[in-house]
């Protein structure tokens, strides 16, 4: 999932270097105390981001003052996914590419409605792979954690009805949206082609012999052939075809476009031998195959065919070509009805009934030029396909996966709604990437706190929820450079917008007393992650973080500013610090600076921090690699046994302490992590009273 306006809107070129050419950038720079960072200073046009309003989270916005380059997946599907495309084609999400136009969805009115949409991401990873098979034969290979749209929401791959791995998940119960299965598109072939020109030409160009007329003083014959059509993508086509037969086309302009009506094109020639060539190839087949058969109706189409309002129909005044219509539809299954409305004409109509599944099936089948004819834009999520869920199979083996994110925060994949994936990474306040803390490519939005500033203040602003730190760190090293936080602080404050700050970074304590007065105007939440306890530990798994101990004493000012501070013990590592008395020690000291609640997390190996994780571990802990590979054999998380386990040896020990309680009652709905709640004191709110703290001793000059 990816909040709305997560790229960067910005205003004028530049390039960053080994990055995509973006907007708005001012200047990139690397300085002696960041080694190994670039930063790319850039002006954003907006600061707010909007949640989705079917997410879990329990906050409305989010603002990220930095953005990175170098994330993790959480949710994927397998690499030859059909993803549908804006323009009705499909292709295999492994070759979809950061700004393709492809096809979401958003809720208008009382309906869910297919709309364009743009990749804002594309990525691989290694995951797990699940089968899973609908009911009308469609297939998608995907991840565990991956979401489907389905009759009663959005539900993920596998999950389990109790427990601590317990999540809305795909059962035979459920029905997936969309409009399922469709076929393959045809690759250009020799019988293809000639089918299309045969619909192509038949339908709506002009072939024909005509003798001189006596005014021109000539005898014999002229031989023409001519195709006008206003639509240059199957004009394109039929040139470049005829050209393939040998056939020599000369273009040229018909009519100019008016404010009511496109401009018109045409290809002609009058050779005879040419007009004679494409009358062989134009006529009707003793035995036609199935590629004559896709290119007549791919061609008839472009011609004479229309679809709107729900209705996919082709026209025609010809009775062989109603007749070879209706007889290729047929072949192919399509439920196709010949409609005789008594016209003067004697044109008739072919109209192919099944909704949009049928509509798909037919595009997909045949593959038109004309694009506009096929795109599902503004088309109401309605379809009397079969997407009943029959089994989801583990295949028992990981493989590459591919996920994208989208301007909708869904696409549309194997002819069913699919959720994207988060905005990768944002769960490094989690510490579960452990291997890189911090991005090597970091963009600053250097005016994040006027532009807040602006959005915040308009008269259409409800002061809802913003949450900080849930992408990137607002903490990280960068803002020692930038101070871009005070700014967003007092945004917030002033305009009376309850907020809370999720950080690593012990940065944060220079800016408690404007937390502090902040927290007299507005309610706010603090976070902070802390995960080894063991010094020796920490030096090796995370060289470069903020040592525990300093993240504790951070905790503690939190509390000595009488502000709540919610901690997550996270990561927590199997055999090597699950350990009760590990536990107890951490979490009592935690209690000891002042923490409000505690929320303690298994460690998830997600793939990029899996790879330099298990490598880690082979070499300083090999008598571990047994157990870990057991562990995570389904995937990036613990088994829910594991997770029950753990969940039973802390329960005591946070009671004992009294650090049990959540933010929210059970606000549910972690980045990464939906089945976790947040701890008291992370979220907006009243906050717990602080825990009396005895005075320093006096001491007496001498």
């Amino acid at each position: 999932m990816r909040w709305d306006a997560q790229r960067l809107d910005l205003e004028e070129p530049g390039t960053l270097p080994g990055l995509p050419t973006v907007a708005g950038l001012l200047r990139s720079l690397q300085v002696p105390e960041f080694p190994g960072l670039t930063l790319h200073e850039v002006r954003a046009k907006s600061a707010l981001n909007k949640v989705p309003e079917n997410s879990s989270m329990p906050f409305a916005y989010t603002v990220n003052t930095f953005r990175g380059c170098s994330h993790s997946c959480v949710y994927c599907v397998g690499p030859d996914t059909a993803i549908l495309l804006a323009d009705g084609r499909t292709r295999r999400i492994a070759d979809l590419r950061t700004g393709d136009r492809i096809i979401g969805t958003e809720v208008v009115g009382a309906y869910r409605r297919y709309v364009e949409t743009e990749v804002l991401a594309h990525w691989s990873t290694t995951k797990a792979a699940y089968r899973i098979t609908l009911a009308d034969g469609t297939e998608v290979v995907a991840s565990g954690d991956h979401r489907f749209l389905t009759g009663r929401g959005w539900k993920h791959v596998t999950g389990a009805t109790a427990g601590a791995d317990r999540r809305p998940h795909l059962t035979t119960n459920d029905s997936m949206l969309g409009f399922g299965r469709t076929v393959e598109t045809p690759k250009p072939t020799t019988a293809y082609r000639r089918g299309y020109l045969t619909g192509m030409v038949r339908g709506d160009a002009h072939l024909g012999r005509h003798p001189y007329s006596a005014a021109s003083g000539r005898t014999g014959f002229l031989d023409r052939f001519r195709l006008a059509l206003a639509d240059p993508e199957a004009l394109d086509r039929s040139e470049r075809m005829l050209a393939d037969e040998g056939i020599s086309t000369t273009r040229f302009d018909v009519t100019p476009a008016t404010d009511v009506r496109r401009a018109v094109s045409a290809i002609r020639t009058q050779r005879q031998a040419d007009c004679d060539r494409i009358t062989a190839l134009v006529a009707w087949p003793d035995q036609p195959d199935d590629e004559w058969r896709r290119g007549f109706l791919a061609g008839i189409f472009d011609a004479e065919g229309s679809r709107s309002t729900g209705i996919l129909r082709i026209s025609n005044g010809d009775a062989d070509m109603l007749g070879q219509t209706l007889s290729c539809l047929t072949w192919f299954g399509f439920d196709a009805v010949l409609e005789d409305r008594g016209l003067e004409n004697g044109v008739c109509t072919v109209r192919v009934r099944g909704g949009l599944r049928e509509h798909m099936r037919f595009i997909h089948l045949v593959d038109p030029a004309i694009r506009r004819k096929c795109s599902v834009a503004g088309t109401a999520i309605e379809s009397d396909a079969d997407l009943r869920v029959v089994s989801v199979q583990p295949l028992g083996l990981d493989m590459p996966m591919y996920d994208i994110t989208t301007g909708t925060g869904d696409f549309i994949a194997e002819g069913v709604v699919s959720h994207n994936c988060f905005a990768r990474k944002t769960h490094e306040w989690l510490e579960l990437d452990t291997g890189s803390d911090f991005d090597s490519q970091i963009v600053v939005k250097t005016n994040v706190a006027e532009v807040l500033r602006r959005e915040v203040s308009r008269a259409s602003w409800k002061r809802e929820h913003v949450a900080l730190g849930t992408n990137t760190d607002p903490y990280q090293r960068a803002e020692g450079r930038y101070r871009l936080m005070p700014g967003v602080i007092d945004a917030l404050a002033r305009s009376g917008t309850p907020f809370s700050v999720l950080t690593k970074g012990t940065l944060l304590t220079r800016d408690l007393p404007l937390l502090a007065a902040a927290s007299r105007d507005v309610p706010i939440g603090l976070g902070v992650s802390l995960a080894i306890w063991d010094d020796d530990l920490h030096r090796s798994l995370e060289p470069g973080v903020p040592t525990p101990r300093a993240r504790l004493e951070l905790v503690r000012r939190i509390a000595d500013a009488g502000l709540p501070c919610g901690v997550f013990l996270a990561p927590v590592l199997p055999g090597l610090t699950d350990q009760k008395e590990h536990l107890e020690r951490a979490i009592a000291a935690v209690a000891e600076a002042g923490a409000t609640g505690v929320t303690v997390l298994p460690l998830h190996l997600r793939p990029g921090a899996r790879e330099w994780f298990t490598a880690w571990l082979s070499r300083e802990h090999p008598k571990l690699v047994g157990r870990y590979r057991t562990l995570y054999s389904r995937g990036a998380y613990v088994p829910a046994e594991y997770r029950s386990w753990l969940t039973a040896r802390v329960a005591p020990i946070l009671a004992a302490h009294g650090l049990d309680r959540h933010s929210g009652g059970e606000a549910r709905g972690l980045p990464g992590d939906e089945s976790a709640a947040f701890p008291h004191g992370s979220l907006p709110g009243p906050a717990a009273p602080a825990a009396a703290r005895p005075e320093p001793e006096q001491l007496a000059l001498c």
